[in-house]
């Protein structure tokens, strides 16, 4: 009897977990992820010569409603067509039983690996601005994440930012002006509801309320998560943060939703005002502060105008001499 080494069983399980991309339009190319629920591949999709994000279910028998799943994360994503969420190209079902679809391509570095090359703190704070941007867009559609974190952010080679992995978003009623996503254009609602005690989300990144399993959670849940991740960008390297700053990320993240921020633009909104030099909402300041604040903002103006001032305090002084 011939016993396989682990590198072979290794290699087999490996063989055995590629989808079967006979009778498709696309050729397999290099595995590029690994999820809960699902791998991701690079493919080249044959008909229109271009690479594409394949998204499979992981195992080949994999059950009915881990299928269902995919396929609502699918049509989730078809709905949101907003820059910052990666457009859905196409869903379907492999020959060996596997669900899948296929989206953008994106050649970049998740959030938490691009952070290095964001040096400044408003570069950082403008990334973030563009996270909210595409969060606050799927609210408006009726849908909230509940997985944000940086791992589930790309940056593109020229600065896009993609919120990514919607897995595990729920569907909400409530679309700004009626034009949000509804059940019947999900189809698959069962599959996206969660009763009391279910836990979704990432330790660290998710709301309390999220983490006590509650099953009314709303999109300030997602405002907890994006506080989380401005902590991230905020104390990159261990920069003490200033006090407005640090004002806006403890809102965020105030553990009693009736303190938080209660939507997306607000978060949104006092990040921008302080990247302006403008007062912000979650920090309230006396009349010291304010001149602190316009000093720091017109520095540049400040400091000509003392170098003239002691230019001319130097030739007052220097010109009687000059003159003898």
């Amino acid at each position: 009897m011939t016993f396989l080494s682990d590198k072979a069983l290794k290699r087999l399980r490996a063989a055995a977990d590629l989808p079967d991309l006979t009778g498709t339009r696309y050729r397999l190319l290099e595995k590029i992820g690994q999820g809960g629920m699902g791998a991701v591949y690079r493919a080249e999709d044959t008909l229109l010569g271009r690479d594409v994000a394949l998204k499979v279910v992981s195992i080949p028998d994999a059950g009915a409603n881990l299928c269902d799943r995919l396929i609502r994360e699918a049509r989730v994503i078809a709905q949101l067509e907003h820059p910052g969420i990666v457009p859905i190209h196409d869903v379907g079902t492999l020959a060996d039983g596997r669900t899948f679809y296929t989206m953008k391509l994106v050649d970049g570095k998740r959030l938490d690996q691009h952070l290095p090359d964001l040096g400044t703190l408003p570069e950082r704070l403008r990334t973030f601005l563009k996270i909210c941007d595409a969060v606050g867009f799927a609210h408006a559609k009726g849908v909230l994440h509940r997985d944000l974190k940086p791992s589930n952010v790309m940056i593109g080679p020229f600065g896009e930012v993609l919120v990514m992995d919607w897995g595990l978003s729920k569907i909400i009623r409530s679309g700004t002006e009626g034009h949000g996503v509804s059940p019947s254009q999900i189809s698959l609602t069962s599959s996206g509801t969660t009763g009391h005690g279910d836990i979704l989300g990432t330790p660290g990144y998710m709301a309390p309320e999220q983490a006590r399993g509650d099953s009314n959670v709303d999109q300030r849940a997602d405002v907890y998560s994006l506080g989380a991740i401005l902590a991230v960008l905020v104390r990159f390297n261990h920069q003490k943060p200033p006090r407005a700053l640090e004002a806006i990320m403890q809102k965020a993240m105030a553990p009693d939703v009736a303190n938080r921020y209660q939507n997306v633009d607000e978060l949104s909104g006092d990040v921008a005002r302080f990247l302006e030099g403008l007062p912000v909402t979650a920090y309230p300041e006396g009349p010291l502060g304010h001149a602190w604040r316009w000093a720091v903002k017109n520095r540049a103006w400040l400091l000509l105008i003392v170098a003239y001032l002691v230019m001319r305090a130097l030739l007052i002084f220097f010109r009687p001499q000059l003159s003898r």
